[in-house]
C-alpha cells in the first residue's frame, strides 16, 4: 500500500482527517468580494432597518421591521428580515439584501451539510462561529445579522457584525434605528421575561424605532425560537402583537 504524501495529508476532508477547520465554510471561497461590493455602492438595496433579539429561559425572540430602501426610496414595505436557518435557530438580517438572502442559503447548505455528516443538529456555538467565519471571508459585504436559537445548552443570542466579531449578549440591535430600540429594550428588559412578556417588548422597541427612523416601517416580523422550533409570524399592525 502506497505511503500517503503530505499533498495527500493536506487535502483530506476536514470532517474525516484533520478538524481543526471544522466550522470553516467548505462550499468555496470568494474572491474580490468587497471591491465587488464597493463598485455597486448606492445601487445596492439595502434594508435599512431595525431589528432586535432578546433571550428568555424559555427560549429567544427575534424581530425586524419589514422594509427595504434603494438609495432615498423605499424599494419594498414587505421584506421578511428574519429567516429560519437552523431546525431551532434564525437569523435576522441588516444591511444589503443581496448578501443577506446569499448569506442565508450558504448558512443553510453548511447546516445541512454538517447535519447529514453528523447526524445530529449544529450546537449554536459551532453556528456562529460558522456565521463568523463566513463574514470574515469578505463574500457577504455590510451584512449585521443577529443570530438567536436554543439547542442542548439553552437559549442563546449573538450579535454578529459585519468584521465576523461574535458576541453572546441577553438582547442586541442592529439597523439604523438600534439606538431608539436599545432605549426600550434597556427599560424594559429583564431575565425573568416570558416570551409573550418578550414578544410585546420586541414588538415595542421595533415601533419605537419606526416611529422616528425613515429606514425602518411597514410592519414588524416575529420569531419565536424554542425547543420545539422556530416560528415566524408577520403583521401590518402593530396592535396585534402589544
Amino acid at each position: 500500500m502506497r505511503t500517503p504524501t503530505s499533498d495527500d495529508v493536506s487535502n483530506l476532508d476536514s470532517l474525516n482527517g484533520e478538524h481543526s477547520d471544522v466550522f470553516s465554510p467548505e462550499l468555496g471561497e470568494f474572491s474580490n468580494a468587497e471591491q465587488r461590493a464597493q463598485q455597486m455602492g448606492d445601487k445596492e438595496t439595502k434594508t435599512g432597518t431595525t431589528t432586535v433579539g432578546l433571550k428568555t429561559e424559555e427560549g429567544v425572540v427575534l424581530a425586524t421591521d419589514m422594509r427595504a430602501s434603494l438609495g432615498r426610496m423605499v424599494s419594498s414595505k414587505d421584506v421578511q428580515k428574519v429567516e429560519e436557518i437552523h431546525p431551532r435557530g434564525a437569523l435576522t438580517i441588516a444591511g444589503s439584501v443581496s448578501a443577506a438572502q446569499s448569506l442565508i442559503s450558504s448558512i443553510r447548505a453548511e447546516v445541512r451539510l454538517y447535519e447529514a455528516r453528523r447526524g445530529e443538529d449544529m450546537s449554536m456555538q459551532a453556528l456562529s462561529t460558522l456565521m463568523g467565519n463566513f463574514l470574515r471571508s469578505g463574500a457577504f459585504y455590510i451584512v449585521q445579522p443577529i443570530l438567536g436559537g436554543v439547542d442542548d445548552e439553552g437559549p442563546h443570542i449573538y450579535s454578529i457584525d459585519p468584521a465576523g466579531s461574535i458576541l453572546e449578549e441577553e438582547y442586541t440591535v442592529t439597523g439604523s434605528g438600534s439606538q431608539y430600540a436599545l432605549g426600550v429594550l434597556e427599560q424594559e428588559y429583564n431575565e425573568e421575561l416570558s416570551l409573550e412578556e418578550a414578544e410585546s417588548v420586541a414588538a415595542r422597541a421595533i415601533k419605537s424605532a419606526v416611529e422616528r427612523d425613515l429606514a425602518s416601517g411597514n410592519g414588524i416580523n416575529v420569531c419565536v425560537v424554542t425547543e420545539d422550533g422556530v416560528d415566524i409570524t408577520r403583521h401590518k399592525d402593530f396592535a396585534e402583537v402589544l
